[in-house]
């Protein structure tokens, strides 16, 4: 077993807001001191809707008791409590407003936020990999716009909301300057780099790969089949109707989402990685950064075969996003991965898993499939839903055999390649003594691949 060194930490840390104050509002001695600022005037409406919520919250939790509290609550009484709310949730907006800065030094991104319990969030800028623009569709009609930072190491992503759509696309620019090791002068400079268009998703193309996946035809058989077998056996109009409307409603609502989604999916090259752009609704602005992507998934379902169509995911280190492509010819996606894997190619012919493997896994032994080349690990299983995936073996962290008392005795074992980004990809069935091989072999190529591999950073 093989394993790569762990990383350097966290990037965000909590402190008490004296430090907070006091590095905010003067810098070290020697330094330029921190001009903290505040978010854009429209974020307090947005913040006061938590009383409210809370409410709402508690109506939902306990119905029965909301609505006999209502029941005793006269016209007046109803007013009072308005004329008490509205305020309180106005001054809860402006204060959290009021309460909130941010701020950038030479060394990170300070956010510091709270009313009453203070947290200063510290993100280290060389261990920034990701700011992604988000635009929902409120924030597009008052001309606001949502940051997102991904960092190394965090749990979950840190966010400014909101700033105005000018001020946190030069926040981003700077952000991303900054992270790739530019000078504070120099990356107020350099601004948003350019970026040249390599893919964009018809929304015809898009609605036609949702209709021919595999979710929506078993959710319109199910539709159909089960208010039939409830009207032959119970001919209970009420009952069919019942079962029939959330059915079909069911089956049209994950389509939707994800039309509303990926609609008008754009994909372009920029000197900081690669910009993904989509929505319908919200629109959503994001970066995938270079030499963060551990592992490429290629999906091929059964009946996009026909049209020779794939969808594209990727795993990211320390992030959940995973589509890069949600439909397009397979020779488009295939060139737009060689953007993201440089000299990377994908293998056309796979050694398949011997016979014996039939015992072992009847009927679907035939789609577990395993191709090693001089720059990438290549899987692929499944026969109605293919997916190959590929690990470059610069980004294996471990590798590990596996095998079962009944592969035993087929003379038979599974390699797992696990990747950076907590994900693991398996030749599955493969012959015992070819398994010991492709063991020894991947951990000197993941060695090799990791003291050649290129340095993740932007704009180099």
């Amino acid at each position: 077993m093989t394993t790569a060194d762990p990383g350097d930490g966290t990037a965000a840390s909590d402190a008490t807001d004296a430090r907070g104050a006091g590095e905010g509002a003067h810098g070290a001695e020697g330094r330029a001191p921190v001009t903290e600022r505040r978010l854009h005037p429209v974020t307090p409406f947005r913040r006061a809707w938590a009383p409210v919520a809370v409410l709402v919250g508690w109506a939902a939790h306990d119905p029965n008791s909301a609505q006999v509290q209502l029941a005793k609550l006269t016209d007046t009484m109803l007013l009072l409590g308005l004329a008490v709310l509205v305020p309180a949730a106005g001054l809860y907006g402006f204060l959290s407003w009021w309460f909130t800065h941010f701020a950038i030094t030479e060394s990170e991104l300070r956010i510091r936020t709270g009313l009453l319990f203070r947290r200063t969030a510290h993100i280290r800028l060389e261990r920034v990999q990701a700011v992604d623009v988000s635009r929902p569709l409120l924030a597009r009609v008052a001309g606001v716009a949502k940051l997102r930072i991904d960092v190394v190491g965090a749990d979950k992503k840190d966010e400014l909301a909101f700033l105005g759509e000018q001020e946190a696309r030069a926040l981003r620019a700077e952000l991303l300057a900054r992270a790739a090791g530019f000078a504070p002068e120099r990356a107020r400079e350099i601004g948003e780099a350019p970026a040249h268009e390599l893919l964009r998703v018809p929304p015809r193309a898009l609605a036609l790969s949702l209709i021919l996946t595999a979710a929506t035809w078993g959710s319109l058989c199910a539709a159909l089949v089960v208010p039939t077998v409830l009207w032959l056996t119970t001919h209970n109009l009420v009952t069919v109707l019942a079962t029939a409307l959330p059915l079909l409603g069911g089956a049209g609502a994950s389509g939707a989402r994800r039309f509303v989604a990926e609609f008008d999916w754009k994909v372009g090259e920029s000197p900081d990685g690669l910009r993904i752009d989509h929505g319908l609704l919200d629109r959503t602005h994001e970066t995938v950064p270079p030499g963060r992507v551990q592992a490429v998934r290629i999906v091929e379902p059964l009946l996009w075969r026909r049209l020779g169509w794939v969808r594209v995911e990727l795993d990211v280190a320390g992030s959940a996003d995973s589509v890069l492509i949600p439909v397009a010819p397979r020779a488009v996606a295939e060139s737009v991965i060689a953007r993201v894997l440089p000299g990377v190619t994908v293998p056309r012919t796979m050694s398949r898993a011997p016979g014996r493997a039939r015992w072992c896994v009847p009927v679907w032994w035939r789609g577990h499939r395993l191709a090693v080349t001089d720059t990438v690990f290549v899987t692929r299983h499944g026969l109605l839903r293919r997916r190959l995936s590929l690990v470059p073996h610069a980004k294996v962290q471990s590798v590990r055999l596996h095998q079962g008392p009944w592969q035993r005795l087929w003379r038979l074992a599974d390699v797992h390649v696990d990747n950076g980004a907590g994900k693991t990809v398996t030749a599955r069935q493969r012959d015992a003594e070819e398994a010991v091989r492709i063991l020894h072999e991947q951990a000197d190529r993941s060695r090799t691949g990791r003291r050649d591999a290129r340095p993740d950073r932007w704009m180099t």
